[in-house]
């Protein structure tokens, strides 16, 4: 039961044109006759008659189209231009600042396997919900559909995809972060023979709405709905709605030969020239967007598509063109480049949920700056030392407000970006929130032991969900957007890095990342980090040496460790700063029981899972055995010498 269908009765392509004739204007009817794929022409038809808008706006990509989105969303009051010119600040609801992962359904038959940590709903249940709450629900707004490439035309892991909206701010960040392909598309279905369709509307965009707002994910037609909601993690479903149909395919039309991963991608410069190409993954919130920008040239913040192309390389591309960034946190000091975009003119940006003050220059939590007395942010007007009504002051701005750019601007965007062959990737990384446990950087010794790093990845919770708090387990950092059974992902993963299509030159290099160590994890009493943000430079330095076998190792249990020596060169090379062997001391000594305890939670969490991979419990089981025989020599915390007199 395709619930699109079901409600808009249009069946061929006949009839599409008909109701183009009676709806569309003049200009419109034109742009739209350049389509001729049916099944294009049949969805966006029977998206009119559900949600039944009062005009359709046909959005080309050229800079006409994109003027007239932009100027339609500030007419509307979802953008206000700001004093810096090319800026516009959007505003969620108080009560909408991130996704709501309780009023995210996929639409499922009893008998689909859908992943253990999503919701549910049957086709029939959710076509009644559509039905009630999407007819006619764009009455009197227009509705702007935009044709996108999830990743460079012509690549072989790029997604078309369609965007129906009524909200011109959606449809604006849409051409800043995807590729509008409104002239290829039609050629890029046919070759790819899918495309994905998502159909929003935030509806009358009321606080008492928002109750009734929901995101729904229809596997089996490729076809996202949202209403009610206006959050872009929630609408612009382009993005993580899509990466969901996206990790589907992988998982089971092209398992072992393709992923599609919540990663950034960047470049990490070597000796001689080089550059070697990096992708991680972190759950939202987590230093994503700093470890990318951490590499020399940059590519992407936070989806990768990846497959093995002929030559045995694994290769990757960015399905986005652009940055849906968090902003807490960003300034000069850390993210000098970034900062060039969001303070200098001359860039296209579009803010949300920070603080606007009286003279339309926005404002955040971390940015260095001297904070105004007040201003206009997401719950409203704030001055300083207001508080809500618990009595708790309200920041400045929200901890996921967010910033929106194109890549190109960047000073360290790479050209690459554009190349529908990819870049050849040798470094994965994973990480998370982890502020007591693993060091900084450990290599895994086998593909195996690379995929249970990604399967381990625990972090504190972020501000990116709403209503979730505490320490969780974030598999992959892509748990929230695996539609299946988690077993299956992870068998996925295990098949396409033991891929034997994968040629020596190209075997990946699979790590665990983490720069969120305190003073307090290890014997002192401060919550402060124990390095600092531009310590990842050295980080993943040391990885591309590694994968290039010039720096020495010390073997471990949980994996390879950097030795001092090298990191202590890197640290002056790389980023001109002393490296005390007491500090490296601090951030490699083995804290056995900890490591320990947080393979038994991975342990006892997996197995409620059904189907999961025997090969996951054997690779942790061996790993814990070998630290409590080494707990029983060594005692509870092993410093590296331990390991260096071993070596």
């Amino acid at each position: 039961m395709d619930p699109l269908h079901t409600l808009g009765k249009i069946s061929s392509p006949d009839q599409a044109l008909n109701l183009f004739a009676s709806k569309l204007d003049r200009i419109q009817l034109a742009k739209i006759a350049k389509i001729k794929h049916p099944d294009v022409l049949i969805r966006i038809a029977n998206a009119i008659v559900l949600c039944r808008p009062s005009k359709v706006f046909i959005n080309t990509g050229s800079e006409e189209d994109k003027d007239a989105i932009r100027r339609i969303s500030i007419e509307k009051g979802e953008e206000r231009a700001l004093a810096m010119d090319g800026h516009t600040i959007h505003f969620d609801l108080a009560g909408e600042q991130g996704r709501i992962v309780d009023r995210t359904y996929y639409i499922a038959e009893p008998e689909d396997l859908v992943s253990s940590l999503a919701n549910r709903m049957p086709p029939e249940q959710a076509v009644k919900e559509i039905e009630s709450n999407m007819s006619g629900i764009m009455e009197n707004l227009t509705m702007i559909v935009g044709f996108y490439m999830r990743g460079p035309v012509g690549s072989p892991v790029s997604n078309p995809a369609l965007e129906l909206t009524s909200s011109a701010y959606i449809s604006h960040s849409a051409e800043l972060l995807y590729r509008n392909a409104f002239n290829d598309f039609d050629h890029e279905v046919e070759q790819k023979g899918y495309f994905f369709t998502n159909v929003h509307s935030e509806g009358l965009n009321r606080t008492e709405d928002l109750p009734h707002a929901r995101v729904f994910m229809d596997r089996k037609y490729q076809t996202t709905y949202a209403w009610k909601c206006t959050y872009a993690g929630n609408t612009l479903l382009l993005k993580k709605g899509n990466h969901r149909f996206a990790v589907d395919k992988a998982v089971y039309r092209d398992r072992g030969r393709e992923l599609s991963e919540h990663m950034f991608i960047t470049g990490i410069s070597g000796p001689d020239g080089r550059t070697t190409w990096c992708a991680g993954a972190a759950p939202s919130g987590c230093g994503k967007t700093t470890t990318a920008m951490a590499g020399n040239v940059f590519i992407g913040d936070d989806l990768a598509q990846m497959w093995i192309a002929q030559d045995g390389s694994i290769r990757t591309v960015n399905p986005e063109n652009g940055i849906f960034g968090i902003v807490e946190g960003v300034n000069a000091e850390g993210d000098p480049l970034l900062m060039k975009v969001l303070r200098q003119p001359g860039y296209e940006v579009i803010w949300s949920n920070v603080l606007v003050d009286e003279k339309s220059k926005p404002h955040w939590i971390g940015n260095m700056e001297p904070a105004p007395e007040k201003g206009i942010n997401f719950q409203g007007e704030w001055y300083q030392g207001k508080t809500n009504d618990k009595a708790e002051p309200i920041p400045i701005s929200h901890p996921n407000s967010r910033y929106t750019l194109a890549s190109k601007n960047l000073d360290n965007y790479s050209p690459e970006a554009a190349n529908p062959k990819g870049v050849v990737t040798r470094i994965f990384t994973y990480s998370g929130r982890d502020e007591d446990t693993m060091p900084p950087v450990w290599v895994a010794k086998t593909p195996d032991a690379g995929v249970v790093i990604g399967a381990c990845i625990v972090s504190a919770t972020t501000a990116t969900e709403v209503g979730v708090t505490g320490i969780k387990r974030a598999p992959w950092a892509n748990a929230p957007f695996i539609p299946g059974a988690l077993g299956d992902y992870m068998d996925a993963q295990f098949k396409f890095f033991n891929n034997p299509d994968i040629t020596e030159p190209f075997k990946p290099v699979m790590a665990g990342l983490n720069y969120f160590l305190t003073h307090r994890a290890r014997g002192g009493d401060s919550g402060k980090l124990l390095g600092e943000k531009k310590d990842v430079k050295v980080w993943l330095a040391w990885l591309e040496r590694y994968a290039h076998n010039e720096v020495e190792y010390l073997p471990t249990p949980i994996g390879n460790l950097p030795a001092y020596n090298d990191l202590a060169r890197l640290f002056k090379q790389i980023i001109d700063k002393d490296y005390p062997r007491s500090l490296y001391d601090m951030q490699f000594a083995l804290y056995t029981v900890k490591i320990i305890q947080r393979i038994e939670l991975q342990e006892k969490a997996y197995a409620k899972e059904e189907n999961i991979p025997e090969k996951l419990f054997e690779i942790l089981a061996t790993q814990k055995t070998a630290l409590l025989d080494l707990k029983k020599k060594a005692g509870n915390v092993i410093m590296p010498d331990y390991f260096e007199n071993l070596h």
